[in-house]
């Protein structure tokens, strides 16, 4: 199969290297010193105690000098994906289909939706629609990355745990393409199960990210720190309850208990969340994918939602002076 992975960052790098592992044609799109390190040394992923490196992958930062791929995996964060969105077309043959991985609720969230919100822009992630009108939503399969990873220095892929990806049809079908694609998944490695209903698993993990995300981004803890500490853990549970509200109100449901989902985080360890990563690397933060979205959700459904707000604010703020003063903010010991 044909795979093309759009932004091998530390996730999607992840699944380039198992996936051409299993022999397949992997492409990535990279770029800077990562893309660098990739073509001269391939790209490494260091797991546990081994360490396999993709030696085989076309990498380029030019999307449009690929073929139309059979599989494309985009695994932009959420901002970056309007820039580009010419140039995937480039990827896109008629059978084509493209997986999503970004956090957050996705452009085509309310896309074969149905109810009272069927077809709506989701404003806060797609401003202009462009995503919304130039995306054909019938090749789209959503998904959900569990896994915590990172790049650790240009063409190197740190897997820290989890390898989870659950995947839905936009309209909870369980398609052929669908089945297709998790089998691809599994013989990577990867958990995959389909789902009937991808929306309410977007909202459990998106539960956690918009909560310990910006928490990290601005006190620069880790999980287990975020969690272990009581203020901070209440103030996590008092956030993922406003966000709840939300996602019910959207009709989406909450499989797991609230303490269970934050007692997972805990379990993570001393782990930094990506928002934490980019502020310490100086990279725009990925606030309204995460976090902006769902006070844009509160506003149409109509949920009060303060501490949400109180967060949103904050961190958005951050992103501002990262990005005006061009700085990377990062704790050091003394």
């Amino acid at each position: 199969m044909k795979v093309c992975v759009v932004g091998a960052g530390a996730i999607g790098g992840y699944m380039a290297v198992r996936i051409a592992a299993c022999g397949h044609d992997v492409s990535v799109i990279a770029r800077g010193p990562h893309l660098k390190a990739i073509r001269e040394k391939g790209l490494k992923l260091v797991e546990a105690e081994q360490e396999v490196v993709a030696t085989n992958l076309v990498a380029t930062d030019v999307i449009r000098d690929l073929e139309p791929q059979d599989l494309v995996l985009l695994a932009l964060k959420a901002h970056q994906i309007e820039a580009v969105v010419d140039d995937l077309q480039a990827l896109f043959g008629p059978e084509t289909v493209m997986v999503t991985l970004q956090n957050g609720i996705p452009w085509w969230y309310f896309q074969k939706h149905g109810g009272p919100y069927a077809d709506r822009v989701v404003r806060t992630v797609d401003p202009n629609g462009e995503l919304f009108n130039r995306i054909d939503p019938d090749r789209v399969v959503g998904c959900i990355a569990y896994p915590a990873a990172t790049i650790t220095e240009p063409g190197v892929i740190q897997h820290i745990e989890g390898n989870r990806f659950p995947l839905g049809e936009l309209d909870g079908s369980e398609s052929s393409r669908v089945a297709d694609i998790s089998s691809l998944f599994e013989e990577a490695g990867f958990k995959a199960r389909v789902l009937t209903d991808i929306r309410s698993e977007i909202w459990l993990k998106l539960w956690g990210n918009l909560t310990f995300n910006p928490i990290s981004a601005v006190t620069h803890a880790t999980l287990v720190d975020i969690c272990q500490f009581p203020l901070t853990r209440k103030l996590a549970a008092t956030m993922m309850t406003e966000a709840q509200a939300i996602g019910e109100r959207l009709g989406a449901g909450f499989r797991v208990p609230m303490e269970r989902r934050i007692n997972g985080a805990e379990g993570v360890g001393k782990h930094k969340t990506s928002m934490l990563q980019d502020v310490e690397a100086g990279k725009p933060l990925e606030i309204d994918g995460m976090l902006g979205v769902v006070v844009e959700l509160a506003e149409i459904t109509q949920v009060e939602v303060p501490t949400l707000r109180a967060l949103y604010a904050c961190v958005s703020l951050l992103n501002k002076t990262i990005q005006d003063e061009q700085v990377r903010i990062k704790s050091e010991p003394r």
